[in-house]
């Protein structure tokens, strides 16, 4: 039922990945009647960064009434800021309401797809061997969806358990243990607080310090979800609330950086209420401008590494022996088990899949200095392929969903367009040229390039992940695809 091979009618659309972006560009087909797409997931089943990420308490850190369709309300979250398991269930939801299962294929990565210019039909191969063609092929895989394992010498020398963040081993038991973490990202401060009263030592790893700010979280009342379930215009109202609270802080990102000093002093405050030792304050206090990596929300994270069976070690890593983690000042940390919270190969934007797009040129090569895309969706040289959540779209100070409903029309729109008798859409070179000119001329004034480094960049320095201002604006440029930006084939 859901294979399709090149001798077969082709797909219109054929979507990887079924995270948040694939599933709601395929949600939106279904709202428009649509049934004329497929969607190739790698893993056993959908739901992308909150089916990967069920380490012990993750959770979202944008509100649950922003982190979720607008025209897919959910007025019965639990909490302002909702736990994995319940964003995950909203995932199946969504997939159960618009009956998506029979159009996903699990267990399907794909290695390669090409440009077939004479048919104007993309060609695809899985790992497994499968072929699909198809008129549009959409990228949906996100940019955090491949863990990034550190590189460090004798890594493979140690003895005993280790697992990235993203691919917890559940079936440990960490009771009793002596653990070392490396890593102090967005993961590390949700799952360290949690294995912290199990272990009998945690030995944590950190290169740089995080600004940790306070988490407005608290469980949502009786009153207020019979409130919004009664009333659905309550929650929108709330949803538009925190909207405009978020977008008002891109102000101290990309207008007037120096407005994050007055962060700072919240960030201090937190600090000094939650650690007493001196020490440990100096140990956690950044030595970068605030912003300029990602900035965090943990109201357990700080206590949890006051324990007294808690280090926290700023030493670099020299080497991994069989017993444990080896500090540059020589010391051996012995480990039972070793955990990465390292992180995701973000900038690596569609790998390892091999992409070819007109006269056989390849995304690797058209990317050499970096990835980018015309608004994040469209890539010159590659026809009818269209990236969702790719290139500088991402986000420091709001909702990706936002991001993610904003290209959905756009590419609908250009969905119509191969309907309508055009073969294939090409993105003219010099526009995608004056477009990232901008973009990266705007970061440049952004706190993200105030002298830190951060997985924002590539390793050559390149901002290739951030969008470079409001959110609003971001919509009002892919409100409507202008056809002169494109070579359109007939």
């Amino acid at each position: 039922m859901h294979n399709n091979t090149p001798e077969q009618a082709p797909l219109g659309v054929l979507i990887i990945g079924s995270g948040f972006a694939g599933l709601g560009l395929a949600m939106r087909l279904r709202q428009q009647g649509s049934d004329d797409f497929l969607i190739l997931e790698k893993a056993d089943q959908p739901g992308g960064t909150w089916r990967d990420n069920d380490y012990p308490g993750a959770a979202c850190d944008v509100p649950s009434h922003l982190y979720s369709f607008s025209f897919e309300p959910k007025t019965d979250w639990s909490r302002r800021y909702a736990p994995q398991a319940e964003i995950f269930t909203y995932v199946q939801q969504c997939i159960a309401k618009y009956q998506l299962q029979p159009r996903i294929r699990c267990s399907s990565e794909v290695s390669e797809a090409w440009f077939d210019e004479s048919a104007a039909l993309w060609r695809v191969t899985t790992v497994d061997g499968a072929q699909f063609s198809a008129r549009a092929l959409v990228s949906a895989c996100g940019q955090l969806n491949r863990p990034l394992y550190p590189q460090i010498a004798g890594i493979e020398r140690f003895a005993g358990e280790s697992f990235h963040s993203a691919r917890w081993r559940h079936d440990i038991d960490l009771s009793g243990k002596r653990v070392a973490v490396i890593g102090t990202g967005a993961s590390a401060i949700q799952f360290v607080p949690e294995i912290v009263p199990k272990v009998q030592q945690l030995t944590l790893f950190q290169r740089t310090a995080a600004y940790v700010l306070p988490k407005p979280d608290r469980a949502y009342s009786r009153f207020e979800l019979a409130l919004m379930q009664r009333f659905p215009w309550t929650q929108k109202l709330d949803r538009a609330l925190q909207y405009l609270y978020h977008e008002a802080r891109g102000v101290a990102f990309f207008v007037l950086p120096g407005l994050m000093k007055l962060y700072r002093g919240s960030f201090l405050r937190h600090l000094q209420r939650q650690v007493s030792d001196p020490e440990l304050r100096a140990r956690l206090t950044p030595d970068y401008p605030l912003g300029c990596k990602r900035i965090l929300i943990s109201n357990d994270y700080y206590p949890a590494l006051a324990q007294p069976q808690v280090e926290v070690v700023n030493q670099a890593i020299h080497e991994v022996s069989e017993h444990g983690v080896i500090s540059a000042d020589g010391r051996e940390h012995a480990a039972d088990v070793l955990i990465y919270g390292t992180g995701f190969a973000a900038s690596d934007f569609l790998a390892p899949m091999h992409i070819r797009g007109l006269g056989g040129l390849e995304l690797n090569q058209a990317w050499k200095e970096g990835a980018e895309a015309y608004k994040g969706i469209s890539v010159n040289g590659f026809p009818n392929l269209f990236i969702l959540y790719g290139p500088n779209t991402n986000l420091g100070h709001n909702s990706i969903i936002y991001m993610l409903e904003s290209q959905f029309p756009y590419v609908l729109s250009c969905l119509q367009q191969l309907q309508q008798g055009v073969r294939y859409l090409d993105v003219r070179a010099p526009v995608q040229q004056a477009w990232n000119q901008r973009l990266q001329h705007a970061i440049e004034h952004s706190v993200w390039e105030q002298g830190c480094n951060s997985w924002y960049k590539n390793a050559a320095g390149k901002h290739t992940n951030n969008w470079s201002g409001f959110t609003f604006s971001y919509r009002r440029h892919t409100r409507q695809p202008d056809w002169s930006d494109y070579d359109r084939v007939r």
